[in-house]
């Protein structure tokens, strides 16, 4: 995928339904910007623990946001319905990088980002290897 490319949803291996809500939307009518990096944050915490089964807020090692970005291509408001596709794009030894694509009701992607977790011990927060019941999991969504 190109930086100007808009994905479409059979591009992504896992799609992840999130509701709008009334404040998501700014003086301008539309969804502000920064709803969009929640709306990445939700997705990705909320497969995490569907594909895992565990409450990842508990394990010994955690995932720290290290880095996200966003590429806005079309507007969405409210009460439109938004769905978060997720893929890996690289799973390294203590960090995953998740491409990430966020759809309304069109085909093609509002905006596309990018989100990089780095896992550090939950106690002294220095980096440790992505734990054992994560990886697996993140191997379902590497294309």
């Amino acid at each position: 995928m190109t930086s100007t490319e808009r994905p479409t949803r059979a591009e992504f291996p896992a799609l992840r339904p999130i509701t709008t809500r009334w404040a998501d939307n700014d003086h301008y009518g539309h969804v502000n910007n920064v709803v969009y990096y929640a709306f990445f944050d939700t997705a990705v915490n909320g497969w995490l623990i569907e594909a895992t089964g565990l409450d990842v807020r508990t394990l010994p090692a955690i995932g720290l946001v290290v880095e996200t970005s966003c590429r806005f291509f079309a507007p969405l408001s409210f009460p439109e319905p938004v769905t978060v596709g997720l893929r890996s794009e690289r799973l390294g030894t203590s960090s995953v990088t998740y491409s990430l694509a966020i759809f309304g009701a069109g085909a093609e992607a509002a905006a596309t980002g990018r989100f990089v977790h780095v896992y550090v011990d939950a106690a002294t927060r220095r980096p440790v290897p992505v734990p054992e019941e994560i990886r697996a999991a993140l191997h379902s969504l590497s294309r």
